[in-house]
């Protein structure tokens, strides 16, 4: 579906939604939930469509992008109807991993959101090993930015979801991909991001949102594998240096004093932030290249179990929403 046609298609549901319920629509500020006009799902084409699959489940997909069949791991929370738009969450797995292993070392599916595991193309190196755009490991002429703008395509032509409540996260690599090039070139469609030990390895472009996009951050000073002081050698920066220039891109006034909330977690914000687009660092203590909260294997090193990710992140991402467009 090209953006003509999403266009069309939503500006169809809009005037079934008005002329159902009388509603006006506005446009919401990014980070502020109780500006958003409340959704009417059901008067939606895709919200009279049936579930895909049962409630509660989760399910591998197919779809075709590129010339490629990708694949994609769909979790639907248990609370799934066609009565309420419901929020999505696209989670990226770590070189090597797999959207299913994500999901099992996440908790991610045990939000009240749609939650989706796309998996990334076999890459370069030491076997065979799945990887995102961005990276030097990644394969050649794969475009995961298409990939992800047909998958939501996708999602939002079959699924009862929230257009403008999309967020993205991943660990490692996937987190890498999320913060460099999905959040830089597609803030129209991403409210809001999580990444998780990023892989930030250069792209060679500069990341020029069409918007702030809001960002929460976690990262082990431990972390052996992605230092958190940076590595000049792959073109990794310190963790802080990263953080700051986003702070900076979203226009954020100042750095509020870091607050230690646990014995291991440290919290940095900046505040001030061009339409309340926050930018947030939680910081684990000596904690290694691991998913914060996992309770199997997500990487090598400490695993923090005084926070749990998935809690953490929801709670700041739940609220932002993108503009609201003609496409919404």
């Amino acid at each position: 579906m090209n953006s003509l046609q999403r266009m069309a298609t939503a500006a169809v549901g809009l005037v079934l939604c008005l002329a159902a319920t009388g509603a006006t629509t506005g446009t919401a500020t990014a980070g502020t939930a109780t500006s958003a006009p409340v959704p009417q799902g059901a008067s939606k084409a895709a919200c009279r469509l049936p579930a895909p699959q049962p409630p509660g489940t989760s399910a591998p997909h197919t779809i075709s992008s590129g010339g490629r069949d990708r694949t994609y791991q769909l979790h639907l929370p248990a609370g799934y109807t066609g009565k309420r738009d419901w929020p999505v969450i696209l989670a990226f797995h770590g070189r090597g991993n797999t959207g299913a292993g994500t999901e099992e070392f996440s908790k991610l599916s045990t939000l009240p959101a749609v939650v989706v595991y796309p998996d990334g193309v076999i890459g370069t190196g030491d076997g065979d090993r799945q990887a995102w755009q961005g990276a030097p490991y990644a394969a050649a002429g794969v475009d995961d930015v298409r990939f992800t703008e047909d998958l939501l395509d996708r999602l939002e032509s079959t699924l009862c979801v929230d257009e403008r409540r999309v967020y993205a996260t991943g660990k490692s690599n996937g987190a890498g991909f999320v913060s460099t090039l999905l959040a830089c070139r597609m803030a129209d469609r991403i409210a809001a991001i999580a990444p998780v030990a990023a892989a930030l390895y250069p792209t060679g472009e500069p990341c020029e949102p069409s918007r702030p996009v809001p960002v929460i951050d976690f990262h082990g000073t431990g972390d052996v594998t992605i230092p958190y002081a940076g590595d000049a050698d792959r073109g990794l920066p310190a963790l802080q240096d990263w953080l700051a220039e986003w702070a900076e891109r979203n226009g954020c006034a100042s750095r509020a004093r870091d607050r230690v909330t646990e014995p291991d977690i440290t919290v940095s914000r900046w505040r001030g932030c061009d339409r309340g687009a926050e930018v947030r660092h939680v910081a684990v203590t000596d904690g290694g290249h691991t998913w914060p909260g996992a309770d199997s294997y997500s990487g090598g090193g400490y695993t923090t179990q005084t926070i749990e990710a998935h809690e953490v992140m929801w709670q700041f991402l739940r609220p932002f929403r993108t503009p609201a467009s003609p496409r919404h």
